[in-house]
């Protein structure tokens, strides 16, 4: 059994240098899925908001990175690791993983074609990864200066979104259940970008209290309101989704300057919130 695990973990550290080479960012995993690395800090009387400022290892998707060494390092911390997983919402692809589950007994892929017809999508040719369960796990890349975030269940039953903050076990692992493998004729392809209507999907709701008036109710003021209620880790989104729904309104030109400088007042560069809606309005057919 030693054995087996050690080439478990000779091969598990093989395929996470290949993904390393295509500017994914890995973390060694156990045979469970979860990090294989227990956090430094699991023992502190109180929870730590250390995301491996500390230096230590242990931090799950905090450690991944696409640097060979820091992944020798990392496995070597880890001898028991037997997989890998590749975190989402990094550069260069800002992965964005669409997680088709069989489990629960929906039938995940069916109701992705469904949205994409209700929603007029197509996934296009990317990185498929069949999980030992028959589920299946679509790579997309996502926009630089949109955060999309984890869900599960959210789209449809059965269907787990993974983004920033969350990672896919990479094709090689081998975990209790079985080994994660490429789709056949998928593995060289690089991850492809969200479908413009998928991206609207994957983005969170505004809650009831933050749903917005229409041009109508102010000229656009309850989305500038809306980008300026913003707290840290929500900036990008709100100022993305403001942004769409003004271009949508047909009065996002009008807008442009006042949601830049809503969105500087909470923190963001102009730089940032310029890129930010210059893809709200791609995404919407409009020219920035």
């Amino acid at each position: 059994m030693a054995t087996t695990d050690r080439q478990a973990t000779t091969l598990a550290l093989a395929h996470a240098l290949s993904a390393a080479e295509r500017g994914l960012a890995v973390i060694p995993l156990s045979r469970t899925k979860l990090p294989a690395l227990r956090s430094p800090h699991r023992d502190d009387p109180l929870p730590s908001p250390c995301h491996g400022e500390c230096g230590r290892l242990g931090h799950g998707v905090h450690d991944a990175s696409s640097d060979p060494a820091r992944i020798r390092e990392l496995f070597a911390a880890a001898p028991w690791a037997t997989g890998y997983g590749i975190a989402c919402g990094l550069p260069p692809h800002h992965l964005v993983g669409v997680d088709l589950d069989v489990k629960t007994g929906a039938d995940s892929s069916a109701a992705l074609r469904e949205l994409a017809l209700r929603h007029l999508f197509t996934i296009p040719p990317t990185v498929v990864v069949v999980t030992p369960s028959g589920g299946r796990h679509l790579w997309l890349s996502g926009p630089p200066d949109v955060v999309v975030p984890n869900s599960a269940g959210r789209l449809a039953p059965g269907i787990d979104i993974r983004g920033a903050g969350g990672y896919l076990v990479g094709p090689g692992s081998r975990t209790a259940h079985g080994v994660y493998s490429a789709a056949p004729g998928t593995a060289h392809l690089p991850p492809a970008p969200v479908p413009r209507s998928l991206l609207r999907l994957l983005l969170p709701p505004p809650r009831a209290h933050d749903r917005l008036p229409g041009p109508s109710g102010g000229h656009g003021q309850g989305l500038v309101q809306f980008v300026l209620a913003a707290h840290e880790g929500q900036r990008n989104t709100r100022l993305f989704w403001a942004a769409c729904r003004a271009y949508e309104d047909g009065i996002g030109p009008a807008l442009v300057e006042l949601l830049v400088e809503a969105a500087v007042e909470t923190g963001l560069s102009e730089r940032e919130a310029r890129a930010t809606l210059a893809s709200a309005a791609r995404l919407t057919g409009h020219r920035p």
